[in-house]
C-alpha cells in the first residue's frame, strides 16, 4: 500500500504540472490576443510608412546622383568655355541644358522638402501614437490588475461553490437518510391506522353490545322491579286482607302508580270534521280565563311586570348556549345547558355559580331542565344524565334512543322525564327510584326539536321539524291532536299557557311567534317583527307567569322582544346582548317578584328585572 502511495503522488504532480503549464499557455496566448488587436491598425500604418520613406529616400538619392553627374557634365562645360568653347551653338544648348537641369533640381529640392515636411509629420504622428500605445498599455495594465482581481474572486468563489457543493451534498446524504426515515414513519403510521381502525372497530362492536345488554339488563331490572311491585302489591293485599277492614288502603308514593287509578281521558278534545268549535262569544280574538291548575301547581295572584332594565350580566358559557329554565320547585336557581357538553346552575340571587355538570366531551347538550335538587341535560350522545345538584352526582345515565336527543322535560315534581330525540321518538322515564325505567315510548314521523309537559304532568306536546304539533297522553302513550303546518318550517319553542289549556304557544324557524288554540288548530295571534329573526333549532320563546305577554330573543341582532298575548301588539324590546340569543325564560323570581333570564351565542347571560 505505500508503494502504491507513492507512486500515485508523482503521477498527480506530474499531471497537475502539465495542467498547469497548458492553463497558463492559454491564458498567455489570450492576453496576446486581447493586447495585440487594439495596436494591430497602429502597427500596419506605422509599417506603409516606414515603406513610403523608404522609397522616397531612394528617390532622393537617385535626384542626387543626377544632380552630381548634371554638375559634372556642367563642369566640363565650362571648363570647355574656358579652353576656348567650339561654337556659339554648342554653348546655347549648354545654357539650355544647365537651365533645365536647375529647374528639374529645384523641383526635385521643392519635392525632397515636401518629403521632408511630410517625414517630421509622420514622425510627428508616430510619436502621437506612441504616446497613445503608452496610455493604452497602462490601461491596459490597470484591466490585467483587474482581471487579476476578478481571477481571485473567481477562485474564492470556485472555493466557496466546493464548499457548497460539499454542503449540498451533505445536505442530500441527510435527505436521502430523512426520506428513509419519513417511510419508515409511513410504514409504522399506516400499520398504526391498521390497528387503531380495528381498535375503532372492536370498540364500536363492545359499545354496541355494551348498548344491547345494558338494554336487556334494563328490560330485565324493569321486569323484575315490575314483579317486585307486584310481590309488593301481592303482599300488602294479603296483610290488608288479615287487618281489620276498615283500616284504609295507603296512598300511591310515585307517580306513575295513578297511571293505574287515573282515568283516561283525553287531555285536549280531538280534531274532527264534526267538532263544534266555540261560539262567538268565546273567539280566539278574545281572552281566554286560566283554568285552575292542579294543586301542586304554584300560580300567583300578583301581575306580571314586563322586564325594563338589566340586573346582572354573567358569562354563562365560552360558546353558545342551548337552554335555559328556572327551576320548577320555585327555588332561585336556573339551569343553562351549552355545546361545550356542561350543564352549569346559577343562583339567580348574586349571580353566582352553583354546579358545573359535565356529559360526554365532544357532544353538546342539547337542553336541560331542574326541580329542586335534580337536574337534567339531554346530550347528543344519545343519552340523558341525571344529577344531584348539591351533590354534582350523577345519579341515572338513561340509554335507550337511537339518536342524538333533541330536547328534554322534568314533570310529575322531578320523578319523570321526557326526552324527545332525533330516532323521531319521546320517551319517559321513571326516576322516582334507585333505578330508573322506561315506561312509555311515543313514536311520529318526525324528529322533534321541543316539547313541554302541561301542568296535571299526563298531557304533553312536542314541536316538530315539519312545522306540526303533535299531542300526547302520557299515560296511555296515545296521540290526542296532531295539528300540522302550524309554521311553514320547523318548530323550535313549544309551551303551554299558564293562562289556558287549550292555547300553547310556538316558535318556528320563520321568524315569527304564534298563539295556537288547540281546539280550533288556528293561531289566535302571530307576533312579528322586522328585526326579530329565529336561526337556531332550539331557539325558544316564554310566556309570562301570568300568561298575559309573551317574549323572545332575535338570533340576529340580540334584542329581546315583548308581546301583549292578549292583544298581539308589541309591549316593548330590550336591547343589551352584542350577538343573536339562543334561548330565554320567565319565572316569578326576584326581588319584584318575577325575572326573565337570556343567553346569547357568546354564553352571555343577562338577568332582566
Amino acid at each position: 500500500d505505500a508503494a502504491c502511495s507513492s507512486s500515485i503522488v508523482p503521477t498527480l504532480s506530474l499531471k497537475m504540472a502539465v495542467s498547469m503549464r497548458n492553463l497558463l499557455y492559454q491564458k498567455i496566448l489570450e492576453r496576446n490576443v486581447r493586447e495585440t488587436d487594439p495596436f494591430r491598425s497602429i502597427h500596419e500604418s506605422y509599417t506603409q510608412q516606414s515603406l513610403r520613406v523608404d522609397q522616397l529616400q531612394a528617390h532622393l538619392d537617385h535626384a542626387e546622383k543626377e544632380v552630381s553627374h548634371l554638375q559634372q557634365e556642367l563642369n566640363q562645360n565650362n571648363n570647355t568655355g574656358v579652353r576656348g568653347s567650339s561654337s556659339s551653338k554648342s554653348t546655347t544648348e549648354a545654357l539650355k541644358s544647365e537651365a533645365r537641369l536647375r529647374d528639374k533640381l529645384e523641383k526635385l529640392q521643392g519635392d525632397y522638402d515636401a518629403k521632408i515636411k511630410e517625414e517630421g509629420e509622420e514622425k510627428a504622428d508616430v510619436v502621437r501614437t506612441t504616446q497613445r500605445l503608452n496610455e493604452l498599455q497602462e490601461i491596459n495594465s490597470s484591466h490585467e490588475d483587474l482581471i487579476l482581481q476578478l481571477r481571485q474572486e473567481i477562485e474564492r468563489g470556485q472555493k466557496a461553490i466546493s464548499h457548497l457543493q460539499g454542503e449540498v451534498d451533505d445536505a442530500k446524504s441527510t435527505t436521502l437518510l430523512a426520506e428513509k426515515q419519513y417511510d419508515g414513519l409511513k410504514v409504522t403510521i399506516r400499520s398504526l391506522q391498521q390497528e387503531n381502525d380495528v381498535i375503532k372497530k372492536d370498540k364500536r362492536v363492545l359499545e354496541e353490545r355494551l348498548v344491547t345488554d345494558k338494554g336487556k339488563m334494563v328490560e330485565e331490572m324493569n321486569s323484575l322491579t315490575e314483579m317486585v311491585e307486584q310481590l309488593r302489591n301481592e303482599n300488602e293485599t294479603l296483610q290488608t286482607n288479615n287487618r281489620q277492614p276498615s283500616k284504609p288502603e295507603p296512598k300511591p308514593t310515585s307517580w306513575f302508580s295513578t297511571f293505574s287509578s287515573a282515568p283516561s281521558v283525553p287531555i285536549t278534545p280531538r280534531l274532527e270534521e264534526k267538532t263544534k268549535f266555540p261560539s262567538a262569544s268565546s273567539s280566539p280574538s278574545s281572552p281566554i280565563p286560566a283554568k285552575s291548575g292542579p294543586p301542586n301547581q304554584k300560580m300567583s295572584s300578583m301581575v306580571a311586570v314586563v322586564p325594563s332594565a338589566e340586573k346582572k350580566k354573567l358569562q354563562s358559557h365560552n360558546v353558545e348556549a342551548t337552554c335555559v329554565r328556572y327551576d320548577g320547585a320555585g327555588n332561585n336557581f336556573v339551569v343553562a345547558s351549552s355545546s361545550d357538553s356542561t350543564v352549569k346552575v346559577f343562583d339567580t340571587s348574586n349571580g353566582s355559580l352553583r354546579a358545573t355538570l359535565h356529559g360526554t366531551s365532544g357532544h353538546p347538550m342539547m337542553s336541560c331542565d331542574m326541580h329542586g335538587s335534580v337536574v337534567i341535560g339531554a346530550s347528543s350522545d344519545k343519552t340523558c344524565r341525571v344529577w344531584n345538584m348539591r351533590s354534582e352526582r350523577m345519579l341515572h345515565h338513561l340509554v335507550g334512543h337511537q339518536h342524538k336527543l333533541t330536547c328534554v322535560r322534568l314533570c310529575a315534581q322531578g320523578e319523570a322525564v321526557l326526552t324527545g330525540s332525533a330516532d323521531r321518538s319521546l320517551k319517559v322515564w321513571d326516576i322516582s327510584r334507585q333505578t330508573y325505567r322506561q315506561t312509555t315510548t311515543l313514536s311520529h314521523g318526525s324528529n322533534p326539536h321541543c316539547v313541554d309537559v302541561g301542568p296535571d304532568s299526563f298531557s304533553a306536546v312536542s314541536g316538530h321539524m315539519d312545522g306540526g304539533l303533535r299531542f300526547w297522553d302520557l299515560r296511555t302513550g296515545d296521540r290526542t291532536v296532531d295539528l300540522s303546518e302550524i309554521h311553514s318550517e320547523a318548530i323550535s319553542s313549544v309551551q303551554f299557557s299558564p293562562a289556558s289549556s287549550t292555547q300553547v304557544l310556538t316558535n318556528g324557524i320563520d321568524s315569527c311567534l304564534k298563539l295556537v288554540d288547540v281546539r280550533t288548530g288556528a293561531a289566535i295571534h302571530t307576533f312579528r317583527h322586522p328585526e326579530f329573526t329565529t336561526a337556531q333549532s332550539y331557539s325558544s320563546a316564554v310566556f309570562s307567569p301570568d300568561g298575559r305577554f309573551v317574549a323572545a330573543g332575535s338570533s340576529s341582532n340580540g334584542a329581546i322582544f315583548v308581546w301583549d298575548a292578549v292583544y298581539g301588539t308589541l309591549k316593548t324590546k330590550l336591547v343589551g346582548h352584542e350577538t343573536g340569543v339562543c334561548c330565554i325564560d320567565w319565572a316569578r323570581e326576584g326581588a319584584s317578584g318575577q325575572q326573565v333570564t337570556t343567553i346569547d351565542r357568546r354564553g352571555t347571560m343577562i338577568l332582566w328585572a
